[in-house]
C-alpha cells in the first residue's frame, strides 16, 4: 500500500469529527456538498489523478465552511453507466476509512469534515483523492482506471450540481413502470450500519433507498458485480399485507440484521412496524397530532417546522436505525411512489412541506391536493396550520369531526359508567364522611369525567380528618 500522511482502515468509520476538532468543513447544511460518479472510456482518463478547481486545503482558513463537489470518473471492461450509482454509494465507506475525514449523506446533500489533526499532516487534498481512488480500486477491481476532481469554487460547484441534478433525476425514472408485485427480489444495504448498527435498509421497485442513491436497478447491478458488498438480494417471501407492504422474507431480513431489534418492517407504513431510519434519509416525516396529519422536511431547510423543530433535531432523534413512531426518514423519490405510505393515507394525510421541497416535487403531488399541502409561507405553527387546511378543505380536516364526535360518545359512556359503578362498603363500624354537595345544580353531588383513562387502584382508604388539638 502507498503511504498517505494519515492511517487507513475501516476502524475509522464512524469516527466523527465534532466542531471543535474540526479545520475546515465541506458542503453539509450551511453550504453545498455534491458527489458524482460518471463511466466513462479508458483512454478519456488518467490513472490516479487529482484535479483541484478551487482553494486547495492549504488555502482555507481553519474553522470556515467551503463549497465541496467531487467528480470521479471510472473506466474498465466491466464498468457501465448502470454501476454509477452502485460506485458512487461506496464514496462514503472508502472516504470514513481515512482517518480524521468525517463524510456523511450522498448525491446533492455532501457533508464532509477535516480534523485539525489530518489537516496538519497534508496540505493537499491531492494524497486524500489517492487514498479513496486506491481504495475503489481494491475493493471494486472491476474499475482499471480513475480519476478525481475537487471543485472548491463557488460557481463551479454550483454548475456542477445543476447538472448532477439532472443526471440523478434521469437515473430516477428507470424504475416508474416497475413495482414490487413485478419482482421477485427485493435488496437490502448495509451501508449505513456503521453509524445506525440496527438499520435495514430495504430497496424495492416502489421504495428507493433512504439516502435517495440506491434504487432497485442499482441494487441489482451492485450485487451482481460485489456479492460480498454491503447490497444484496433479499428474497421478498410470502405477501402478508398489501397495503402495508409486509413480506415475510423481508420481516425475516429485518430480524436478522438488526440482531433481533426488530421482527416486522411494512415498506409504506408511516405508524405501524415503519421502515427503520438511519441518518442519511433526505427527508423527514413527521406526525402532527394536532391536526392528524403529516409533514416532511428535507435537509436544505434551515427553518423551523410547524411542530416547532428544524430538521436536524428531527433527524436525531429519528435516526440510528431504529422504528420511531411518528416519525420516519425517507428518499426523496420515494414520493413518487405508487405506494407511498398508502397504510396511512398517502398524499391525503400530507398536510406541510417547505416551499422548495414542494416546489422540487410538484409532479408527484395529486393535482386536487397541490394548493391544499401547505408549507412555511402558509403556516408556521399549529393554530396557523389548522386554519390554512380549515380554509382550503384539507382531506384531513373530515376526520376532525368524525374524532370529536368519536370523543364526545366515549366521554358520555364513560360518565355513564362512573354514574352505574357500585360504590365501595366500608367496613363495619366505620362511618362515610359526608360529602360535601356542590353548588349550581338541584341534584347536588360530585360530577367526574374521565376522559380517555385508564385507572386501577389496588386499595382506597376513606378516612375522617381529625382536627388537632
Amino acid at each position: 500500500m502507498a503511504e498517505f500522511p494519515f492511517e487507513i482502515s475501516p476502524m475509522f468509520e464512524g469516527e466523527r469529527v465534532r466542531k471543535e476538532g474540526m479545520f475546515v468543513e465541506l458542503g453539509g447544511p450551511k453550504s453545498l456538498g455534491l458527489e458524482l460518479v460518471r463511466a466513462a472510456d479508458m483512454d478519456a482518463i488518467e490513472d490516479d489523478k487529482v484535479t483541484i478547481i478551487g482553494p486547495d486545503l492549504k488555502d482555507m482558513e481553519e474553522g470556515k465552511t467551503y463549497p465541496w463537489a467531487m467528480i470521479f470518473n471510472i473506466g474498465g471492461e466491466l464498468v457501465e453507466p448502470d454501476l454509477e450509482s452502485v460506485v458512487e454509494r461506496r464514496v462514503h465507506d472508502f472516504i470514513n476509512y481515512c482517518q480524521g475525514i468525517m463524510h456523511l449523506n450522498q448525491r446533492y446533500d455532501v457533508w464532509m469534515r477535516v480534523s485539525k489533526d489530518t489537516a496538519a499532516k497534508m496540505d493537499s487534498f491531492e494524497p486524500f483523492g489517492k487514498a479513496v481512488m486506491m481504495l475503489f480500486k481494491t475493493e471494486l477491481p472491476f474499475i482499471e482506471k480513475m480519476q478525481v476532481t475537487f471543485y472548491t469554487d463557488k460557481d463551479e460547484v454550483e454548475k456542477q450540481m445543476e447538472t448532477a441534478k439532472e443526471i440523478f433525476k434521469a437515473r430516477d425514472a428507470r424504475t416508474k413502470d416497475l413495482h414490487d408485485e413485478d419482482v421477485e427480489v427485493f435488496y437490502g444495504c448495509t451501508l449505513c450500519q456503521s453509524f445506525a448498527p440496527t438499520n435495514v435498509c430495504v430497496v424495492s421497485p416502489d421504495r428507493i433507498s433512504l439516502c435517495g442513491a440506491i434504487n432497485w436497478f442499482d441494487g441489482r447491478a451492485a450485487a451482481k458485480v460485489d456479492p460480498e458488498g454491503p447490497q444484496f438480494e433479499i428474497a421478498k417471501g410470502d405477501l402478508l399485507d398489501a397495503v402495508t407492504g409486509e413480506y415475510a422474507g423481508v420481516n425475516d431480513i429485518a430480524k436478522k440484521l438488526s440482531s433481533g431489534e426488530f421482527d416486522k418492517i411494512k415498506l409504506h407504513s408511516f405508524f405501524d412496524s415503519p421502515h427503520t431510519s438511519c441518518g442519511c434519509f433526505e427527508v423527514v416525516g413527521f406526525y402532527i397530532p394536532e391536526v392528524d396529519g403529516i409533514g416532511w422536511v428535507d435537509r436544505e431547510y434551515q427553518g423551523m417546522a410547524p411542530n416547532g423543530i428544524g430538521f436536524s433535531t428531527m433527524a436525531g432523534q429519528t435516526g440510528g436505525g431504529k422504528q420511531i413512531v411518528g416519525f420516519l426518514g425517507i428518499g426523496v423519490n420515494y414520493f413518487y411512489s405508487p405506494k407511498f405510505i398508502q397504510a396511512d393515507g398517502g398524499w391525503n394525510r400530507v398536510v406541510w412541506l417547505p416551499s422548495k421541497l414542494k416546489e422540487k416535487i410538484d409532479e408527484a403531488i395529486p393535482a386536487d391536493l397541490k394548493d391544499k399541502i401547505a408549507t412555511e409561507n402558509d403556516a408556521s405553527d399549529i393554530e396557523s396550520l389548522k386554519a390554512f387546511l380549515q380554509e382550503k378543505n384539507h382531506p384531513v380536516v373530515a376526520t376532525w369531526a368524525a374524532a370529536e364526535e368519536e370523543e364526545e360518545e366515549e366521554e358520555e359512556e364513560e360518565e355513564v359508567a362512573v354514574a352505574a359503578a357500585p360504590m365501595m362498603m366500608p367496613a363495619a363500624g366505620f362511618q362515610m364522611p359526608a360529602m360535601p354537595m356542590m353548588s349550581g345544580g338541584s341534584s347536588g353531588g360530585i360530577k367526574l369525567t374521565f376522559k380517555n383513562a385508564k385507572i386501577t387502584i389496588d386499595r382506597m382508604i376513606i378516612s375522617e380528618k381529625k382536627e388537632k388539638k
